[in-house]
């Protein structure tokens, strides 16, 4: 299927049917975040977020990483002059500066995002892994916190996302020691939902898309922020959640006459969305 060209520097975007790719694209440095790509890459998912015809995006690297992290070289003062005072730091939490940023534009993206992990996830890049609802990798697949190494505390995101996807005690372990997982540990720690061959990852994390993509896109939507609302609150709260979540939901009405009329006739359903 064709792919659409981007404008861009450090990302590309590209299109197979309702499944957007988005590859971070600086490979001869491991796709380090710099200033450009913590310019650019906001402003397409902020696009791909508002596109209807988007239902999933699946993230990924160019080359042989997934995304080393931070771009010491181009990015590293950033991330210093955005911190506030040694003194208060844990009382000005307001202050997140991009790494802060960078977490919550993607816990926001409210449709499925797929990470396709090609190679090294490192630091910051670890964190956008962990960002994505999913993660498919592949033998090259690799993960890494680093923060300690750099004398830092986790940042963009990890202290979050990872001890929600793997437990504290395994979180702890990975920060503490800053050492490499494997992809095969990656599967086994939960880092990892799939496996697919290296040659076949981007072919299968688009296919592993389109099993999410095939359903009712606005409650798609919806299940995303209630699975992500309720991962941390009280039962009832949850279930008010919920019933504010089934209300959404259903505001697509024909493709709620759609998933009667499919589940009636024994076919895949037509969802439009509306």
């Amino acid at each position: 299927m064709a792919f659409e060209a981007s404008d861009y520097e450090t990302i590309a975007v590209a299109r197979r049917d309702h499944v957007a790719i988005l590859t971070l694209n600086r490979p001869e440095r491991l796709n380090a975040i710099n200033r450009d790509m913590m310019r650019e890459l906001p402003e397409a998912v902020a696009a791909l977020k508002a596109d209807d015809d988007v239902r999933a995006l699946v993230v990924t690297g160019a080359g042989r990483g997934f995304c080393a992290g931070a771009d010491l070289l181009g990015a590293g003062q950033a991330v210093a002059g955005d911190a506030p005072p040694l003194t208060s730091q844990f009382d000005r939490i307001d202050e997140m500066g991009w790494v802060g940023r960078w977490a919550t534009m993607w816990a926001g993206f409210d449709k499925p995002t797929i990470g396709a992990i090609n190679g090294v996830a490192a630091g910051a890049g670890m964190s956008t892994a962990l960002a994505c609802d999913v993660r498919i990798g592949c033998e090259a697949s690799r993960f890494k916190t680093v923060f300690i190494e750099r004398s830092l505390s986790p940042d963009s995101g990890m202290s979050f996302f990872l001890p929600r996807i793997v437990g504290y005690a395994a979180a702890a372990d990975l920060i503490f020691t800053s050492r490499a997982v494997d992809a095969d540990e990656a599967l086994k720690l939960g880092l990892l939902n799939r496996l697919a061959a290296t040659g076949d990852l981007l072919d299968a994390a688009v296919a592993y898309a389109n099993e999410m993509t095939r359903w009712p896109p606005v409650a798609m939507r919806a299940a995303k922020r209630v699975l992500q609302h309720n991962t941390d609150a009280e039962l009832e709260a949850a279930l008010r959640y919920e019933t504010a979540g089934l209300s959404y939901a259903r505001r697509a009405p024909n493709d709620v006459k759609e998933s009667r009329a499919s589940f009636l006739e024994k076919r895949p359903g037509l969802y439009t969305g509306t």
